[in-house]
């Protein structure tokens, strides 16, 4: 454990940042989701409404540098090749 006040104001402030880094991983999964199950379920309207959230909220977590761009980025095309396919049906 940190003994010294540097070391232990930095135990606190990365076990915040773990938290809130959490959270939006956590909401990206749910908004990738939602996306997955509209499309499982045919309606096309309905996964591209979900694909449009999840892509901001995509964005916005890999700005934070949450999750790697390039890991974003594959993401968005699988869930858009996802949404095309269901769509063109």
């Amino acid at each position: 454990m940190a003994r010294n006040k540097q070391a232990m104001k930095r135990h606190r402030q990365s076990l915040k940042r773990r938290a809130r880094n959490k959270h939006y991983k956590s909401t990206m999964r749910t908004f990738i989701k939602k996306v997955r199950t509209a499309a499982s379920q045919g309606d096309g309207g309905k996964a591209k409404k979900a694909f449009v959230e999840a892509m901001k909220i995509i964005d916005k977590v890999a700005g934070k540098g949450i999750v790697h761009k390039n890991a974003a980025a594959r993401t968005k095309s699988r869930l858009a090749r996802l949404v095309q396919s269901v769509e063109s049906k």
